[in-house]
């Protein structure tokens, strides 16, 4: 199908407004869930299983990620589309009617083997109906979701758990995710490449245990002790097994013009780099406000929100930027904007104001959706039809992946200096965010304990600069040149 026989499709207005709502769908999971679990843990008990709800969801989306894009290339974007997002509902409405936390945690192992279709193939299809010059721009309406569903999700949420029963949490995805298959069997044409091939069963099992048992040895590191180097080995080994394979294969998984292609791998570094940098601010920000400035944890969340405000901004500002410009220019303000705003959490003190913390998280977001958008484009429009999405989909699995060994790196470090500043103290975080806990050290133990938390955290947000020096240098590897 040629670029030209795309944007003759009708009725894209339609296709768009579908995979808006789909998008949304996948992004207002994240928020709502997270708002309604103190309520979920209360009535189901097995809070020691409480980070396995999100984990799982985690791990499974990316093992899944990257088999969706490939089978998009083969049996085609609606067909595949329809069988993710339809486990993702099944999944959502299995999670309602969990009766214990175990249950919740498997059902939720189903709704991320959906959500993995989601966020590649909406991208993908969106890609398959606009020319690559429209891409820029209109993949920027995509973005502006994941600001409506930050803003929107925690809300929904938090009424949802006051007036009614914390199941409709997950039911409310439902009728959304059932209008946007309508919409889509209604009004998008199928289409799929010339191959004819099956999919690679054996490398797919191979990439299916290299990502679960990296993932889980980075996202569980703390639980398993000595058990994280045992699946990091079991990593390297299966990752070694599936490269030996790919190169045999008559059918690879990732097929070799993507690793030939300067801009796709750029493009997969620069998503793996802003899915790490974003947990230095996703995962620790919101302890510097509660435990270190005695905040809320609704202002937290306003912080948070400031960066998924900014993020689908930059996003929709950067397709204009770069049909004036090029990628390579807009990639490169992009990633300044992001050194710009890690180098302001850099210069939080004890007695910063929440509304400091807030104009970080908007440079920080503006930065990863201008970036995160240019590299995205970058990559559809060098890929040809018959593996766009497989392209799509890898890049968003870097930023998976990225964000999972984010998370676990700067953890470490985190733990790393709590352990040499305070060696006295057991978990010194919670004892500054819990206020029970909080208000029983003395004024001057208090003190002492939130100052060494802080220098803690610059450590983190230093290493979160340096990783956001990276995607500069990673911008240069894209074309300079404007979409055509």
């Amino acid at each position: 199908m040629t670029e030209t026989a795309h944007t003759g499709v009708s009725h894209r207005h339609w296709i768009l407004i579908a995979a808006m709502l789909a998008m949304f769908m996948a992004a207002i999971e994240v928020t709502i869930v997270a708002t309604a679990m103190p309520t979920i843990v209360a009535e189901l008990g097995g809070f020691s299983q409480f980070g396995w709800v999100f984990s799982v969801y985690l791990l499974t989306q990316a093992v899944s990620v990257p088999l969706y894009g490939r089978l998009a290339d083969l049996w085609g974007r609606k067909r595949v589309f329809f069988i993710g997002t339809s486990l993702f509902l099944l999944g959502s409405v299995l999670c309602g009617f969990a009766p214990a936390m175990s249950w919740l945690i498997l059902f939720r192992a189903v709704q991320g083997l959906g959500a993995g279709a989601i966020m590649p193939l909406t991208a993908t299809i969106i890609a398959d109906v606009y020319s690559p010059k429209e891409r820029a721009g209109i993949q920027g309406w995509l973005s502006s979701v994941w600001g409506v569903a930050a803003v929107v999700g925690p809300l929904t949420g938090a009424w949802i758990v006051a007036h009614f029963s914390w199941s409709l949490v997950f039911w409310v995805n439902v009728p959304v995710g059932i209008v946007s298959m309508l919409m889509l069997a209604r009004w998008f044409p199928e289409s799929r490449g010339e191959t004819r091939q099956r999919l690679n069963l054996a490398g797919s099992g191979w990439l299916m245990l290299t990502v679960s048992a990296l993932l889980t040895a980075l996202l569980q590191a703390q639980l398993l002790g000595n058990w994280a180097f045992v699946l990091s080995g079991v990593a390297i080994l299966s990752a070694f097994m599936l490269v030996r394979h790919e190169k045999r294969a008559p059918a690879p998984l990732f097929p070799l013009v993507i690793w030939r292609s300067r801009t796709i791998v750029a493009g997969n570094l620069g998503n793996l780099i802003i899915g790490a940098a974003m947990m230095g601010i996703s995962a620790f920000l919101p302890t510097w406000i509660q435990g270190v400035n005695g905040g809320t944890p609704l202002q937290a969340g306003s912080a948070l929100a400031m960066m998924s405000i900014g993020w689908p901004l930059a996003s929709t500002l950067s397709g204009r930027l770069m049909l004036r410009t090029s990628y390579r220019f807009t990639a490169q303000l992009g990633s300044l904007l992001l050194i710009a705003g890690t180098a302001l959490l850099l210069t939080l003190h004890v007695d910063s104001g929440i509304s400091y913390a807030g104009v970080a998280a908007f440079v920080i977001g503006t930065g990863m959706g201008m970036t995160s958008t240019t590299f995205l484009i970058a990559v559809q429009n060098s890929a040809e039809f018959s593996v766009r999405g497989i392209c799509t989909a890898s890049v968003m699995f870097s930023r998976l992946l990225g964000s999972a060994a984010g998370t676990a790196v700067m953890g470490a470090v985190l733990n790393y200096n709590l352990a040499q500043r305070l060696p006295q103290h057991d978990d010194p975080v919670q004892q500054i965010m819990a206020q029970a806990q909080r208000e029983a050290l003395s004024q001057g133990s208090l003190q002492h304990v939130i100052g060494e938390v802080a220098s803690s955290l610059h450590w983190v947000f230093a290493v979160s600069l340096v990783i956001a020096f990276a995607s500069l240098a990673v911008a240069r590897f894209i074309p300079a040149k404007k979409p055509e």
